[in-house]
């Protein structure tokens, strides 16, 4: 879809997991990979990958695919920092973005197409949901890109979403991976 990019935050230290969480093994490869595969399905026109704290996921995606790589040099700073970059990073003609996390590897790719299409017809942004709760991967319209670079902290677009009321499309999700984020090890799915 003209105009839309992927945006993959993975520029977290993973210290909840004990560290180098986006390349734990899973599924013959790393955990980045599912959401990397959802990103490169997208009805984009390109697929960034914010990276800051990991040298590691820098040479993986290098190595898997032809993403484009943004730094996040103050990723410290908490998820913003991380989202702001990806959003930055867009060019100037950009309508919109599809957010992923790195961390939850089971997005369904039959909800990306949807999920642009409410944005791209003139919703301000679109979510998953499952069982009555928001999931991943938020469309947002660039209209939004402004409230989502003034963002601080540990927060993502959440925040953002949440001030959109009745104007946030909902798109209902066929599982539970919509929700599914590697947090521990113990997370990890089969």
């Amino acid at each position: 879809m003209s105009g839309f990019h992927a945006i993959v935050l993975a520029a977290g230290s993973g210290s909840r997991f004990g560290g180098g969480k986006l390349m734990a093994p899973w599924r013959g490869g790393a955990l980045i990979d599912g959401a990397l595969d959802s990103a490169l399905a997208a009805p984009v026109e390109d697929v960034r990958v914010v990276v800051g704290a990991d040298p590691a996921v820098v040479a993986h995606v290098l190595s898997r695919c032809a993403a484009t790589l943004v730094q996040a040099p103050d990723h410290a700073l908490g998820l913003s920092a991380s989202l702001k970059a990806g959003i930055a990073s867009l060019p100037a003609g950009a309508t919109g973005a599809l957010i992923f996390l790195g961390d939850m590897p089971l997005v369904p790719q039959g909800l990306l197409r949807p999920l642009v299409r409410a944005v791209t017809d003139g919703a301000p942004a679109a979510v998953p949901v499952w069982e009555g709760r928001q999931g991943h991967p938020a469309a947002i319209s660039s209209r939004l890109f402004a409230q989502v670079l003034a963002l601080q902290g540990d927060r993502g677009a959440r925040a953002v979403l949440d001030g959109l009321g009745g104007a946030l499309v909902l798109i209902p999700a066929p599982d539970a991976g919509v929700l599914l984020d590697v947090d521990r090890p113990e997370d990890l799915p089969e």
